[in-house]
């Protein structure tokens, strides 16, 4: 394999949980309205795990899938990257778990923690690999359960979430087409506008923080709001005019699902049409790393994106973080 091989995904699969946890479900457990939520977040329904299942599960599912329609048996893969900020367990890490129920021991996996933003840090990462010949065909996984981590009381961060898994196949493809540019970003002073106190090695858990729901997300919305309004489009354009390409190039945009009025805002800073966005927002919420596969993976199986498309992916999150890529659709 040269140097500088072109990169880019030659197949997706997602898999999501059966249950689904509708506002008019949420009414029942906080004092919430769907009209309010769906005001408010452009949220109806999301889809949450079985008790027993890990955030491993769904990403093996979405694995199982991407390998089938990229036409890969899982000991053709060279490597193994999980995003996500929900792990089975902190130790060992989610991808490992993947590598054992794929079944192709010995193909080195690890996971990435961008929150949101992981699934775009993943590829850049699984790009550079395949660029510099170091790897050929690696898959790149965004998965998270976040009902795990929500706090059922807290109705301003309980409507946002939900589960599920995400999966690509990269690997090379001819020079010109696949994954084109980068922009990745963090702000580490934004950490605790979004954050987990409890669980780390900081503040270990203890019978006092479950009380206090320390072991679940806690969220400054509006200054989560006011970063992501900026940095979506603000990414999108830098990344672009590294590919050396202008708004009026692009065929679709993949943003990822945390509120409907920050993709509104996207399209209209930008001035794209609204049909250029493709998000499943209503129907799953925010599943963090795993929105932007999943809805990518949707977009692919609708029809939506054909061969030599111009295709952005861009995520925000805890961190803060954020991530853009640009990509020609390859097949």
């Amino acid at each position: 394999m040269g140097e500088s091989t072109s990169a880019g995904i030659i197949g997706t699969g997602s898999a999501v949980p059966e249950r689904v946890l509708t506002n008019f479900d949420l009414e029942k457990m906080v004092d919430t309205s769907d009209e309010w939520i769906r005001t408010m977040t452009g949220v109806r329904e999301r889809r949450i795990a079985a008790e027993g299942e890990g955030c491993s599960d769904y990403a093996v599912r979405a694995a199982r899938v991407a390998l089938e329609r990229a036409g890969l048996e899982p000991a053709d893969i060279d490597l193994i990257i999980v995003a996500t900020f929900t792990a089975d367990q902190q130790l060992p890490s989610t991808a490992c778990l993947v590598q054992a129920a794929l079944g192709c021991v010995g193909t080195p996996a690890f996971d990435i923690a961008a929150a949101c933003s992981g699934f775009v840090y993943g590829l850049a990462t699984a790009n550079a690999f395949i660029r510099s010949g170091t790897y050929e065909r690696i898959l790149v996984i965004g998965a998270d359960l976040l009902s795990s981590v929500t706090n059922w009381t807290d109705r301003t961060t309980c409507v946002l979430f939900g589960d599920g898994a995400g999966a690509a196949i990269v690997a090379p493809v001819e020079n010109g087409s696949g994954l084109l540019a980068f922009d990745l970003g963090a702000d580490g002073t934004g950490a605790d506008a979004l954050k987990i106190a409890a669980g780390g090695s900081k503040m270990p858990i203890t019978h006092e923080n479950l009380d206090a729901h320390a072991n679940t997300i806690s969220m400054q919305g509006r200054e989560v709001f006011k970063f992501a309004v900026k940095v979506q489009s603000d990414a999108i354009e830098r990344v672009l005019d590294k590919a050396g390409l202008k708004t009026d190039d692009l065929d679709l945009v993949v943003p990822h699902a945390a509120n409907m009025r920050i993709i509104d805002s996207a399209v209209n800073r930008l001035g794209l049409p609204q049909d250029k966005f493709y998000t499943n927002l209503e129907k799953y919420g925010n599943t963090s790393a795993a929105s932007i596969p999943i809805a990518l993976d949707e977009a692919i199986q609708a029809g939506k994106v054909n061969k030599d498309d111009t295709i952005v992916t861009v995520g925000f999150g805890g961190g803060l973080t954020w991530a853009a890529g640009v990509m020609k659709w390859a097949y």
